[in-house]
């Protein structure tokens, strides 16, 4: 079974990282559950983890979810079969104008080299709720080098090419035409719910 960096993130049994990462899923699920949302899309959904916890805290009734990587959705059909899981393009969603009650897009807009792009798209295919994630710099950096990860790199992740503080992500995404409903800061992760 290939190990995408996904795969091995929510994989690692390290309880540091663990407990990052339940942390950060505690504050998603505080935001999405008062919204009620029927029908959720999670662009990036690599193996289907998030879908998985959403359908653990009954939230949604209809989970779709698409990555660019066929590997990491090979992967998620072999160990979570009852998910819809697809190979997609966040740059050109194959779903109809205003689809779904909200779409996530979480660890996935650092990764791009057009993010603005991306927003626009994920913005034509959602009813009125956008939940975005993005590492929160420079705190994400510095939780690598404490980790032991990324020296070369002075902490930096080799696959992210956009970076955001706590501050400049609200701002660009309100220069896409979003405004910004709530915001959470899990260690070392923003964690912002926009609408359109």
């Amino acid at each position: 079974m290939p190990e995408t960096t996904n795969y091995l993130k929510h994989a690692n049994s390290n309880p540091v990282q663990k407990y990052l990462i339940n942390n950060f899923y505690a504050d998603v699920f505080k935001i999405l559950k008062p919204l009620k949302p029927l029908k959720i899309l999670d662009i990036g959904c690599g193996e289907g983890f998030t879908l998985k916890k959403l359908e653990e805290k009954k939230i949604g009734k209809t989970l779709t979810g698409i990555d660019n990587s066929l590997s990491a959705i090979k992967t998620g059909k072999k160990i979570y079969p009852h998910l819809d899981l697809q190979k997609g393009d966040v740059y050109n969603l194959e779903f109809t104008d205003n689809e779904f009650d909200i779409v996530i897009c979480t660890e996935v807009l650092e990764h791009l080299k057009d993010p603005k792009a991306a927003i626009q798209e994920i913005k034509r295919v959602t009813k009125k709720y956008i939940l975005f994630s993005v590492p929160n710099e420079p705190f994400f950096i510095l939780a690598n080098l404490l980790r032991g990860k990324y020296f070369k790199r002075l902490g930096n992740h080799p696959e992210h090419i956009n970076h955001w503080t706590f501050f400049s992500f609200p701002l660009f995404l309100r220069k896409q035409g979003l405004i910004v409903s709530k915001k959470k800061y899990p260690f070392a992760w923003s964690v912002v719910l926009v609408r359109k």
